[in-house]
């Protein structure tokens, strides 16, 4: 599965520097480039509580594999689109796939981690993933004389090489619920239930404010922003990207381990104060200032995702989740769709600062419960 994500992820970070700019080229706003990117996120929602019912029903290994072949004829039609709509169309065909392959995937970690491990495997994952969000940007940059589609026939390649490192290296009985039943005789989390559960509202905010932040306006705004500064060399732009995953890399080295000896909490507020304060500051500076802020803008949210997954199991506490980790996906996909087109909005009449001000702010207005939270287990 490690492997799977370093190859996802690599194809994703050559095409996230390239997307709005080719949405872009076909004559519109700032606003609606940004709507192709927050299309993916939207399909994404409307698709997770299907996803969540048949995972559960058919199997998380079937689900993450067809997820990701649906992604990958989603990038292969996107590198042919000839208009925006079309491009729009195919992109949001694209988060159907997304969405299947990663609530199956979030639902593996939580299933088969070791209990106390929650946070190491989910970082371990995650590591993959920014691993090849580090050299997809940069070999994006280095391809740029290809033109704009070529990174989308690429990202198809990495897709379909993953779903078949799945498929053909991991026996079925790794993806499953060993020692714990079939899907059908575990005892089901009831999310009315679960929602009741403060913890699990805070972890839906959080969720929902990542998703705004660091998914959403991090791809949408941070290549833009980068492309638009005064002096700012061509290879900005991957440049940016790059050193943001490299900050999630170098924090995902601590965070697991942090979120499971020290508690999710410290990990979740950690990473929401840092990367919230950064962002804050990243439309306000001169290109080279702006570099040293995706670094540490990067870094806080390398400690986010952990500790919410490793927050996750412990709600979970070996029950089968389908629809309560569908809903937490959801979560995020509602800020990573509005997102980018309210921070569009806000470059179109104020300018970049504002937008990206707007987003800090709603990752340190998030952090607020997981401090209390934080400062009151150690103060028992």
């Amino acid at each position: 599965m490690v492997g799977a994500a370093l190859l996802v992820a690599l194809g994703y970070g050559v095409v996230s520097p390239v997307l709005p700019r080719f949405a872009i080229s076909f004559d519109v706003s700032v606003t609606a480039a940004n709507v192709v990117v927050s299309v993916f996120a939207f399909f994404r929602l409307v698709f997770a509580p299907t996803a969540g019912r048949l995972i559960g029903a058919l199997g998380e290994r079937p689900m993450y594999i067809s997820g990701m072949l649906v992604v990958a004829a989603s990038s292969f039609a996107s590198a042919f689109a000839h208009s925006y709509w079309q491009l729009l169309i195919y992109r949001g065909v694209g988060g159907i796939g997304s969405v299947t392959f990663t609530v199956a995937a979030t639902s593996l970690i939580i299933k088969n981690a070791p209990r106390g491990a929650q946070g190491r495997a989910s970082a371990a994952y995650g590591g993959g993933f920014l691993l090849g969000g580090i050299a997809g940007p940069a070999i994006g940059s280095l391809l740029a004389p290809l033109g704009m589609r070529a990174p989308f026939i690429i990202y198809v390649v990495t897709l379909v090489l993953a779903a078949l490192l799945v498929a053909i290296l991991t026996p079925r009985q790794q993806l499953s619920d060993t020692g714990k039943g079939d899907v059908a005789q575990r005892e089901r989390a009831d999310l009315s239930t679960t929602l009741a559960l403060p913890l699990y509202r805070r972890l839906l905010f959080a969720s929902f404010a990542n998703g705004w932040t660091n998914l959403g306006v991090r791809v949408s705004l941070v290549p833009l922003l980068a492309a638009a500064l005064a002096g700012a060399p061509e290879w900005l732009p991957g440049a940016a990207l790059t050193v943001y995953a490299a900050g999630n890399a170098i924090s995902l080295l601590m965070a697991g381990r942090i979120a499971d000896r020290r508690g999710r909490a410290a990990a979740i507020s950690f990473g929401l104060v840092v990367s919230g304060l950064f962002s804050v500051m990243l439309g306000w500076l001169p290109w080279q200032a702006m570099l040293v802020c995706c670094v540490f803008a990067g870094l806080g949210a390398g400690f986010i995702q952990p500790g919410m997954q490793g927050q996750m199991a412990d709600i979970l506490d070996g029950r089968e989740g389908g629809r309560v980790i569908a809903a937490f996906q959801m979560a995020g996909d509602v800020g990573q769709i509005a997102g980018p087109v309210v921070a569009g909005w806000l470059v179109d009449i104020s300018g970049y600062g504002l937008a990206f001000a707007f987003a800090g702010s709603l990752l340190l207005l998030a952090s607020g419960p997981w401090l209390r939270m934080n400062f009151s287990s150690r103060g028992a």
